[in-house]
């Protein structure tokens, strides 16, 4: 985008929001309790929702507790599963809107196409899908996983069928007794699988690497349980508490006490024996590296969906798409009527870190190509007023909610705008030798774990460097955010 400034009026706020999913609606809703009213929420989607407004695939669940999945100032009595389905989140969120009162400060079907931060006028230009705007702040929510990741595979463009992205789900496309290609074994795909093999004619499955996969221990929540939380709210925190603490556990395993993993791996591996008799299909669907390295997924169906007489798994890479189906480098030919990709997201090179630029118009993703470092994973030096929520490095969890990780961010950010407040200061901007203390002692620690122990994941930048995680405890984070230092800041 050029960088000649818009002739058209910019409508300005104290706080542009970016997206309106989890994060952007709890900093709307933290911010506003905090007394900051001047705010704007900037969608690009017609709905609120974030990922679970996209992905509406067959099968979307939650792989995180529904206790532990929800704001803690909003709990939420009426989840109907342990695990929720992607529409009852989504549901949520929508409640979250009405009940905060958070309408007003949508601006929805407006995408961020550029953002600037103007040093002369101390304040962001953001352009925008449907006119200019001007913040004093700028929080980012944009999200980890929004930006699908479609597979650079030679002919895919000319293939005669439908092609869509497991978060673009074509509804409008029957998929009974059609042939049908499903490109990855990851978190979307061990949900969709078993939910379209009984009704398709053919499906072939392409595996790069396999996924260590655990029971997934769901039920139903049943009327009384959810009675019980309406009418005592705090036999639900109580629970909340006691789930948190027991997913806190599995931490200790990858960081500390690696011994320890052996025990789940030892689960996965009886699972996978016990639902796939096939020995050549068990081989391929056994993963050879150490478990944790990669996201590990919860399942019940999956092994059994590719058990079936109208299922095949493909190790071997694919080297062409065609116009009638795959071709993969053993020379294989497979036809087929629909292809689904579950290739994953762009977690590292989001698209939104190129259009977060700067004063001299350097952009995020220009800078973090050159570890540009980034304090607690929400203040990058460089970029006054700009806020990451649950979208910056070393933030992601690999044990627990994300939601904890995003509330502690979030009492960060509000401590941030008071003391900016109480300075009567017009930028703070954390100082680089903070940003990069904090950055070297994250991979310092994460060296030498499982996450970092060889397999490829989304966890990894370009160079290989684990930037997603969170190495340690998550109420470690929350300690470490309880008390905004001013001392690591510039101010003006």
């Amino acid at each position: 985008m050029s960088d000649a400034p818009s002739t058209s009026p910019a409508e300005h706020h104290r706080v542009a929001i970016i997206g309106a999913g989890f994060s952007g609606l709890g900093a709307a809703i933290r911010l506003i309790e905090a007394g900051e009213r001047d705010l704007v929420v900037l969608e690009r989607a017609a709905d609120l929702g974030g990922c679970w407004r996209d992905n509406t695939y067959p099968g979307v669940q939650c792989d995180v507790q529904s206790v532990v999945y929800s704001f803690s100032f909003a709990p939420n009595p009426a989840w109907t599963r342990e695990f929720p389905w992607g529409g009852e989140i989504h549901a949520y969120l929508q409640a979250c809107a009405d009940r905060f009162g958070l309408r007003p400060f949508l601006r929805l079907s407006t995408e961020v196409i550029d953002a600037r931060w103007d040093d002369a006028a101390q304040r962001w230009r953001v352009e925008t899908s449907r006119g200019t705007f001007t913040a004093d702040l700028l929080v980012s929510g944009h999200g980890g996983l929004s930006a699908p990741a479609r597979p650079r595979l030679k002919g895919l463009d000319g293939f005669r069928g439908p092609v869509f992205h497991s978060a673009e789900w074509r509804h409008d496309v029957s998929l009974a007794g059609k042939r049908v290609a499903v490109i990855g074994t990851g978190a979307s795909a061990v949900q969709i699988v078993p939910s379209i093999q009984p009704e398709v004619a053919q499906l072939d499955v392409y595996q790069r690497t396999p996924p260590w996969i655990l029971p997934r221990p769901d039920h139903a929540v049943g009327p009384l349980r959810r009675s019980l939380y309406r009418r005592l709210p705090f036999t639900q925190r109580l629970a909340r508490a006691l789930r948190f603490g027991t997913l806190e556990t599995r931490v200790i395993g990858i960081l500390t006490r690696p011994e320890l993993m052996r025990f789940p791996e030892a689960a996965a591996r009886r699972h996978l024996a016990a639902q796939i008799p096939d020995e050549r299909l068990r081989a391929q669907l056994t993963p050879g590296y150490a478990m944790g390295c990669k996201r590990v997924l919860l399942s019940n169906d999956f092994y059994p969906a590719l058990a079936q007489p109208n299922a095949s798994v493909f190790t071997a890479p694919i080297r062409e798409i065609t116009e009638t189906g795959i071709v993969t480098e053993d020379g294989e030919h497979r036809p087929a009527d629909v292809i689904v990709l579950c290739t994953g997201f762009h977690v590292a090179d989001h698209p939104m870190t190129r259009r977060l630029r700067r004063g001299d118009g350097a952009t995020l993703a220009e800078c973090s190509a050159r570890n540009a470092p980034a304090y607690l994973g929400m203040n990058v030096a460089g970029f006054p007023n700009l806020f990451l929520l649950a979208c910056g490095p070393h933030t992601a969890l690999g044990h627990n909610s994300i939601i904890y990780m995003l509330e502690a961010q979030l009492d960060y950010l509000c401590a941030a705008v008071t003391e900016l407040r109480r300075r009567d200061a017009t930028s703070l901007c954390v100082r680089q030798d903070a940003a990069q203390q904090f950055t070297d002692e994250m991979q310092r620690r994460l060296r030498g774990t499982v996450w970092s122990s060889g397999c490829t994941s989304f966890y990894l930048d370009a160079t290989g460097r684990n930037i997603a995680l969170w190495p340690g405890f998550a109420f470690t984070y929350r300690r470490r955010t309880r008390r905004f230092d001013p001392d690591r800041y510039t101010w003006r």
